[in-house]
C-alpha cells in the first residue's frame, strides 16, 4: 500500500488541498492519501477554529474515495509532524509512506522539529507552489537534501525508495492560500 501523508490544520481546507492531492495521487502513484488535520501548528501563532470544524469542511471537500480525513495527531496525542511518522511507522511497517507539502512548506522546513530525521524516515514530495518556488529550491533544508532529490520523471516510483528522498512536483498553479481565506479574527471569508 503506497499512501500519501498531507498534513496541516486545514484553516479552511479549500480547492487546492484537493487539486494536490489529486495531482500527487497520480504523479506518485499512491493508493490513498490521508489529510492529517492537526488540532494546531507549532509554528503559527493564531489558534485555528475548532478542530471538529475543520474536521466537518475537510470530509465535505475532500469527497473522494481514496481521500481519507483524519484527526490522527489529536487521537494518539502528537503536535509534531516528527512524532506522527515516527507512529506511523510503527503501526504501519508494511505501509510505504510519502509526506507531501507544498513548496511554502519546504522554504521553512528546516524550522521543523527534527526536520532531518523527517527526511531520513519518509520519502517527500513537494508541490510548487509559486510564488514561494525559488525561494523554496534554496531554503536550507532543500539545500541540505539536494543530494537526495531524484528527477520529477521518477516521481512515481518515490514511495518506493528508501528515504532520504525527495522530488518536486511542477504543473499544478494553484493561488489559493488558508492564510489568504482567513479574516484577521481567524474566522473563515465567506
Amino acid at each position: 500500500m503506497r499512501i500519501g501523508l498531507l498534513g496541516g490544520s486545514f484553516n479552511p481546507p479549500h480547492e487546492a488541498h484537493r487539486d494536490i492531492t489529486l495531482f500527487a495521487m497520480k504523479r506518485l502513484k499512491l493508493d490513498r492519501v490521508w489529510w492529517l488535520v492537526t488540532p494546531g501548528n507549532p509554528l503559527k501563532d493564531q489558534t485555528p477554529l475548532r478542530l471538529e470544524e475543520r474536521m466537518e469542511a475537510a470530509r465535505n471537500l475532500a469527497h473522494h474515495p481514496r481521500i481519507d480525513v483524519s484527526c490522527l495527531e489529536s487521537v494518539i496525542g502528537t503536535r509534531y509532524t516528527l512524532d506522527t511518522i515516527e507512529f506511523l511507522r510503527r503501526r504501519c511497517a508494511a505501509v510505504r509512506f510519502v509526506w507531501i507539502m507544498g513548496a511554502d512548506n519546504l522554504a521553512q522546513f528546516h524550522r521543523w522539529k527534527g526536520w532531518r530525521t523527517i527526511a531520513d524516515l519518509v520519502p517527500m514530495a513537494v508541490i510548487d507552489r509559486p510564488p514561494d518556488s525559488f525561494g523554496a529550491l534554496s531554503s536550507p533544508a532543500a539545500q541540505a537534501l539536494i543530494q537526495y532529490r531524484i528527477s520529477e520523471r521518477d516521481a512515481g516510483q518515490l514511495a518506493a525508495m528508501e528515504p532520504p528522498a525527495w522530488t518536486f512536483l511542477t504543473g499544478l498553479k494553484s493561488p489559493l492560500s488558508s492564510t489568504k481565506m482567513r479574516n484577521p479574527d481567524g474566522s473563515w471569508k465567506a
